[in-house]
């Protein structure tokens, strides 16, 4: 297997990015029009297209044979972004069998916008307070996107494309 650095991959990530589409967060009518919460959902989108693009394309062109899933590579991205103050993703299983038990929701809203994204939204945002400081709270849907999927994930071999199998949760300050 051919060896990329995670930056080159991630730099030819960003300059290949594509759009996924969303509908936009549920949010009351009064955060509607919040300027900073409309902001923060902005990046958000812009994260959640970069952060899924990146996992498609590294699937698509460097998972080969039992090369480690492309949600690895992710995982390590993410907790390196929350290392350096930026913000918190977390994916979260929508199957009920999570591969690692650190993936099944982990509190009341990861597990409420499971069921509404099993439901068929597409994503399901929160305005959340924490010391005093406001946070966007997001979970945007992680669905079986090809068959190669499957085969890191063999519980999902009767999955058809487009069902979500997880979310990625974001957790953003809104500024």
């Amino acid at each position: 297997m051919k060896v990329h650095s995670a930056r080159g991959i991630f730099l030819s990530v960003g300059l290949l990015l594509i759009g996924v589409s969303l509908l936009p967060g549920q949010g009351t009518k009064a955060d509607k029009s919040d300027a900073a919460v409309e902001r923060t959902r902005k990046q958000t989108k812009m994260l959640d297209d970069l952060y899924k693009t990146a996992i498609v394309l590294i699937t698509e062109h460097y998972v080969k044979g039992d090369a480690p899933a492309a949600a690895v590579a992710g995982k390590l991205l993410w907790k390196e972004m929350k290392a350096k103050g930026h913000h918190e993703v977390r994916l979260i299983d929508a199957t009920g069998d999570p591969l690692e038990a650190s993936n099944a929701p982990a509190d009341e809203f990861e597990k409420t916008a499971i069921k509404r994204i099993l439901d068929g939204m597409a994503s399901v945002d929160r305005i959340v307070e924490k010391d005093g400081k406001r946070y966007l709270r997001t979970a945007t849907i992680v669905p079986v996107v090809m068959e190669k999927c499957k085969s890191c994930h063999p519980s999902w071999k009767d999955v058809p494309k487009g069902k979500a199998v997880g979310a990625l949760t974001y957790t953003l300050p809104i500024e």
